[in-house]
């Protein structure tokens, strides 16, 4: 017996939107945080960045565009820090 094409189709729908949500992932702070860029850590990021679409992905230390989440005013009191735009 072989599977409907509506089950290909329902099957292949469900994997694209799968890996749409992975690639992209819309990452929002929580209450009281910011984005803070800068002071990441070599594999210590919290989310995405240009070249790459996870956390602790960073390849170096204080990389400018890898981001941490702080406390909401903390980023500019940290050397090398700045706030990330949302």
């Amino acid at each position: 017996m072989q599977p409907s094409k509506s089950f290909h189709t329902v099957t292949a729908l469900a994997i694209f939107v799968a890996g749409a949500a992975m690639i992209a992932p819309d990452v929002q702070a929580k209450e009281g945080f910011e984005k803070c860029a800068g002071i990441a850590k070599a594999s210590q990021n919290d989310c995405a960045a240009k070249g790459h679409s996870c956390a602790g992905k960073a390849k170096k230390d204080g990389d400018s565009k890898e981001w941490l989440y702080v406390p909401t005013g903390t980023c500019d009191k940290i050397v090398g820090g700045r706030v990330a735009k949302k």
